[in-house]
């Protein structure tokens, strides 16, 4: 038994005619009638009565009616799922994200994708850029959003493409009362003669390096404590233990006991879009990264 047969007999089924039913199907009679036999012949017993007034169901004929009805629904669901999979209406999509982006462009992004995308499964997953990096290789991530361009060697070197999605100035966060407090910018020699709260390279590559080369050139850091989270790099700058360099957004955790200074001349930091090269093209991680340019943008 096939779909085709199926549909053939649905045609004369709700037409009841089977002049009509080759119409409706762009068919000529005879081939129909034929189609109607074979199937007849295959599942054992008449599905109609056929006289020169009329055609009607025999019993057979209405049971076999309502199973095909329900078969080609769901076929028909099938194919419109297939549809919007492929035009990235439907599925699923796991996104990693560094945990900065909740201040900037993370909760709008998920806001447009669920409003655009509201059949497809949106699962976030807070990672460092170094995790998602191994993710991404690993197959086990859509897409990331990392902090600063992938390292030049080792993990996710070679195998992942990026976008950048969002931009911003560079900050020193020091203890309210530090001399550098008041200030409206902290030159980079300024900040390279304070003990530094800083971060593990191997979980962020990418910031870890921008840093790095950006104070090199007025010295040498003085790490003092590696930290992963912000939120803890905070707490020791209360503490007065050292001072840290954190994107601007950091203005919206942080607590009166902190001052946040901007770098002179400006530096920034970027946040990209990151996803294996070798993926074929995702409609749906396409439309994700469309929604982090707009929310970005925004």
């Amino acid at each position: 038994m096939e779909l085709r047969q199926l549909r053939y007999f649905m045609a004369v089924a709700d037409e009841l005619h089977f002049g009509r039913a080759a119409q409706k199907l762009h068919m000529s009679q005879p081939p129909l009638s034929v189609q109607i036999g074979r199937l007849e012949r295959e599942v054992g017993t008449p599905l109609f009565v056929r006289s020169t007034r009329r055609v009607a169901l025999t019993a057979a004929g209405m049971h076999l009616q309502e199973s095909a009805r329900r078969i080609l629904d769901e076929v028909d669901a099938v194919r419109a799922d297939m549809r919007d999979y492929v035009g990235g209406l439907s599925g699923q999509l796991t996104a990693g994200f560094v945990s900065s982006a909740n201040y900037t462009v993370l909760p709008e992004v998920v806001r447009l994708f669920r409003a655009r995308r509201p059949k497809v499964s949106l699962t976030l997953v807070p990672l460092t850029s170094g995790e998602q990096f191994d993710r991404l290789r690993a197959g086990t991530l859509d897409i990331g959003i990392v902090r600063d361009e992938l390292p030049r060697t080792g993990v996710g070197a070679d195998s992942l493409s990026t976008a950048v999605v969002f931009e911003e100035r560079l900050v020193a966060c020091l203890p309210a009362g530090h001399a550098l407090a008041d200030r409206a910018e902290a030159s980079l020699q300024d900040v390279i003669a304070e003990p530094m709260i800083a971060y593990p390279r191997a979980l962020m590559p990418g910031y870890v390096d921008r840093v790095t080369e950006l104070l090199a050139q007025a010295g040498r850091m003085r790490v003092v404590e590696e930290v992963v989270h912000q939120e803890t790099a905070l707490g020791f700058v209360a503490a007065g233990v050292g001072i840290s360099i954190l994107p601007e957004s950091v203005r919206q955790l942080v607590p009166p006991s902190i001052a946040v200074v901007p770098l002179a001349g400006s530096p920034t930091t970027r946040l990209l879009a990151a996803w294996r090269t070798r993926d074929d093209e995702s409609a749906v991680r396409g439309a994700f990264l469309e929604c982090l340019r707009d929310a970005a943008s925004a």
